[in-house]
């Protein structure tokens, strides 16, 4: 997908308060070494190096855009790649701490993705992740509900956004069966409180939206933008908009 950061950072500071309660979970000690799973722009990646200091991160992102300012945070603890997650779990190394701040829900198969995921892992290592819960936010349902109705469904080809984000009960067996015995898993409301809808969809086209429209063109685009619009206003018409934002918090060690 092509992601924009400068779309992304409207919201910057609505988007650092769940990284902050994520890694407040952290169990640091000196010398570990750090992944962090879809690194974005690195302005966080860098927040997490800061806070564990002696420690060597690795910040991955698959977005060459995302990833344009990243030099910007990188020192002789802290260094970025150009590289997918998928990519990333199917190699050999190793880590203490694998981080992942609302990365994990562009990939799909998280049954296989978290085992995988958790591979990456040293004995005595730590998983933080933290994730939209897609299935349960309202935003993300009208999205896909406007996308079955024509003239956007044939346009789409009959896509929908079938996202792979789990239960929080499913989440809890997928770190047990794969050895984790301490874990902390819950769903968190987030409260956007935001100037109206058009606010509302300005916070949607940083991230649900991109799916749809990059499937779209031309006139078709601007219809299913000015559809989406208006059931954001049909909806969340009050001034302003309280959007109860639900997100999943996982920590668990090995």
């Amino acid at each position: 997908m092509a992601w924009n950061p400068d779309t992304y950072n409207q919201f910057k500071s609505e988007r650092f308060t769940p990284f902050y309660d994520l890694l407040a979970l952290a169990k640091t000690r000196p010398g570990m070494s750090v992944i962090d799973l879809g690194c974005g722009t690195g302005e966080l990646t860098k927040k997490l190096a800061d806070a564990m200091p002696d420690c060597s991160v690795l910040g991955i992102d698959s977005s060459s855009e995302m990833l344009a300012g990243c030099s910007n945070f990188a020192g002789e603890h802290l260094g970025f790649i150009q590289r997918s997650i998928e990519e990333q779990v199917g190699r050999e190394e190793k880590f203490d701490l694998v981080f992942s701040n609302a990365a994990v829900q562009w990939v799909e198969d998280h049954e296989s993705l978290f085992a995988k995921i958790i591979a990456m892992i040293k004995p005595g290592g730590q998983l933080l992740i933290q994730m939209p819960a897609q299935n349960h936010n309202v935003s993300n349902i009208m999205l896909n509900e406007l996308a079955a109705q024509e003239p956007f469904s044939e346009a789409l080809q009959g896509y929908v956004r079938q996202s792979p984000v789990l239960e929080i009960d499913d989440y809890a067996r997928i770190l047990f069966q794969n050895r984790a015995r301490v874990m902390t898993v819950f769903e968190k409301i987030y409260p956007l409180i935001l100037q109206d809808s058009n606010a509302l969809f300005d916070w949607v086209s940083g991230t649900a939206l991109i799916p749809f429209v990059e499937r779209l063109d031309g006139e078709m685009r601007e219809q299913f933008i000015e559809a989406y619009k208006q059931h954001l206003d049909s909806r969340f018409h009050a001034h302003p908009v309280f959007y109860p934002f639900k997100r999943i918090i996982l920590e668990a060690t090995f």
